[in-house]
């Protein structure tokens, strides 16, 4: 089993913004997986299914975006999963709008969220979907930027970057998988 958690910040105020990528990457998910998003425990909002012929989670933390971390070790704990078997989708303002990156570990390039994962379960050793917002010219304006809305221009792009996520989100997670299969000796 693989838990896919997608970070954001809960509530009607932030639904359509850009520090919102992680969460409309799991809708796309859920929707593609036909996995219905009704479970609420562990400070997040989930639901279990297959994707991609493996059992997964795909879960939205209901914490803001910096405690993020809480979600993830409360759900890591009650699956029993290690965090190795934890891929996250979060925005990042280093990439270009629609340019997407794959990671299997690291550090947390500035992204709150990530900051928090890493710190609450302890390693850095878990995967990234990085979904790019860009940044804004002034860079005084980070905080106000990634809480607004998709300019209109850019809601045109948004269709095109969630199918590349979720394309990324079954690359990575066939990789994983990969990974985690017993080697014969």
């Amino acid at each position: 089993m693989f838990l896919i958690l997608g970070l954001g910040n809960p509530g009607p105020r932030y639904e359509l913004t850009r520090h919102n990528a992680g969460f409309l990457v799991i809708d796309n998910l859920a929707e593609k997986y036909n996995i219905r998003l009704d479970c609420r425990k562990h400070r997040s909002v989930y639901g279990r299914g297959k994707g991609e012929g493996r059992e997964v989670v795909i879960a939205k933390p209901m914490t803001y975006m910096n405690e993020s971390g809480k979600a993830a070790k409360s759900l890591l704990a009650a699956f029993n999963l290690a965090p190795e078997k934890l891929l996250v989708i979060h925005d990042d303002i280093d990439l270009p709008l629609g340019r997407i990156k794959k990671k299997f570990r690291g550090g947390d390039g500035g992204q709150l969220g990530i900051r928090s994962t890493i710190q609450s379960i302890q390693t850095g050793e878990f995967a990234r979907v990085r979904v790019g917002i860009g940044r804004p010219e002034d860079k005084d304006d980070i905080v106000d930027y990634v809480l607004s809305p998709f300019d209109e221009k850019d809601l045109s792009l948004l269709n095109d970057v969630m199918e590349q996520a979720v394309q990324a989100v079954q690359a990575v997670l066939k990789k994983m998988s990969e990974r985690s299969q017993p080697t014969e000796d």
